[in-house]
């Protein structure tokens, strides 16, 4: 092991915390309360598909003041689209207003849980004086969903690619979470559950990448 880090960076969704069930589980359920009717495994397909197809949600010419609504337009058009491909977006009489409750939901606790390893490594960290930060390709929803986590207290920075018009695994956002605590790449890890994204996007702008499957550690 080598020498403790000075700063540990830390990715957001699928590392921190994890969707209760699924995204499609959630769309359709809350797709049902407006009368719409469609399976969750086809809406998680379709879901994935949208996801993967869409362009990183950076917006380097926005003002700030429109990053807010630029982010909510990104998601609108993964939703629409994942509704249409499940062949059932014609049966909302108000899909935008479908949407938004589905948007605002995300925003708050309730679809999300924290891994059980993670709050004990937070203390531990702490309490080694490791400085940590949030470095996700999430959106501004990332703030309140810290917040009502009960995580915010831990993070002395939090990156997103939205703010930082640069998404992993760019190192231009990596270079801007680290100018946040005026340390080298050297002195710095990122967790995160993504191969591309944050391990070798971490080791190509320099630092220490660590991958975390969850995928096995939830078995």
């Amino acid at each position: 092991m080598k020498e403790k880090p000075r700063v540990i960076f830390l990715d957001a969704v699928g590392t921190l915390f994890g969707v209760k069930g699924s995204v499609g589980e959630i769309y359709s359920q809350i797709a049902q309360e407006f009368g719409v009717e469609v399976s969750a495994d086809t809406l998680n397909k379709t879901f994935i598909q949208s996801f993967k197809a869409a362009p990183p949600p950076v917006f380097p010419d926005a003002e700030e003041q429109d990053i807010p609504q630029r982010e909510f337009d990104w998601w609108l058009d993964i939703g629409r689209k994942s509704f249409e491909q499940a062949g059932v977006f014609q049966k909302f009489s108000d899909f935008s207003t479908f949407f938004s409750e589905l948007y605002i939901h995300f925003g708050t606790a309730n679809p999300w849980f924290i891994y059980p390893d993670v709050l004990p490594a937070l203390v531990s960290w702490r309490r080694m004086g490791i400085e940590l930060g949030i470095l996700s390709n999430f959106d501004s929803r990332i703030y309140s969903v810290l917040q009502s986590l009960e995580l915010r207290e831990f993070f002395q920075s939090i990156t997103i690619c939205t703010q930082a018009g640069a998404a992993k695994p760019d190192s231009k956002i990596f270079a801007i979470a680290l100018e946040k605590h005026h340390c080298s790449s050297d002195a710095a890890w990122h967790i995160g559950d993504s191969l591309t994204e944050d391990y070798h996007g971490a080791r190509g702008a320099g630092l220490r990448g660590i991958w975390i499957n969850r995928q096995i550690v939830d078995k």
